[in-house]
């Protein structure tokens, strides 16, 4: 059964009296769960060996704790045609790192973890992605045209199932900007992509500035994937107290030996450019 918490969800200042309520509200806490990251992730024009998975377990949304490290399991990855296994070496501090690693596009590779006397199993395809032909700024295409904006242009391939995660890292900030594309609005079409950030004066975020370095990234990512990180992506853009609720998102990772205790997270395999960008004066 379900544990709950109370917390003090708002203070309501009654007009013209100096009455304050407190109104409780019960939050569900749900049980611990396994969480995996297991995102191995093939730069282009590099060997891809080296590839590490990160385990830990759930905590209560509201928590402040740390997150508590999964240590002592036994995590292996296989390619499903030629039956090579990749031993995931127990770091001690809840990553698990293999420096020998083959990474074969198009090739499918199983996931398989052992953690408390259970089996977490996941499989996924390792997906390409194409080039970066170049990367400019401009002010015009964003929701604000006197903000400066980053483009980036590729060809998409004409073949069926080029899906996209872009990753948009400013230098100084906390957390990254995530995006996603579709095949199916890209497909055999040279593409601008831009990026915008929109200023926030409460949350202290500017817009892009001269000076301002990026780091951008492209993943090839499968269909099943793109579903997943597409509602994570629109649950990350909800701020507002009148935004629909987060839910649990579940990933690819099923538990063999007791099917309700799943874990979170995703197994992907996506091939990924990396490219840096200065904005300049104009």
């Amino acid at each position: 059964m379900k544990t709950f918490k109370k917390i003090i969800l708002a203070i309501i200042v009654i007009a013209f009296t100096s009455c304050v309520d407190v109104v409780d509200v019960e939050v569900q806490d749900g049980p611990t769960r396994l969480v995996v990251e297991a995102s191995l992730n093939w730069e282009k024009e590099t060997a891809g060996n080296e590839q590490t998975i990160r385990l830990s377990e759930s905590s209560p949304f509201f928590s402040t704790d740390t997150v508590t490290e999964v240590t002592g399991a036994s995590v292996v990855v296989t390619n499903d045609t030629s039956g090579d296994e990749f031993v995931f070496a127990d770091q001690g501090n809840g990553e698990y790192l293999s420096t020998t690693f083959e990474p074969v596009l198009g090739q499918s590779y199983s996931l398989r973890i052992e953690h408390n006397g259970e089996v977490y199993t996941a499989s996924e395809t390792m997906t390409p992605v194409t080039d970066i032909t170049d990367i400019f700024q401009k002010r015009e295409e964003g929701f604000n045209d006197e903000e400066l904006e980053v483009h980036i242009v590729f060809t998409d391939p004409e073949e069926e199932g080029n899906n996209y995660l872009f990753k948009f890292q400013r230098e100084g900030d906390l957390l990254p900007g995530l995006e996603v594309g579709e095949d199916r609005f890209l497909n055999g079409n040279e593409i601008d992509w831009w990026y915008e950030i929109e200023e926030d004066e409460d949350e202290n975020i500017e817009p892009f500035q001269p000076g301002d370095i990026l780091q951008i990234e492209m993943y090839g990512i499968s269909r099943p994937y793109y579903d997943y990180i597409k509602i994570l992506v629109e649950q990350l853009g909800g701020t507002s107290l009148f935004d629909s609720t987060p839910v649990a998102v579940k990933g690819n990772c099923i538990n063999e030996t007791n099917p309700e205790n799943y874990a979170f997270g995703y197994f992907r395999l996506t091939q990924v450019v990396k490219a840096s960008y200065t904005f300049v004066e104009e």
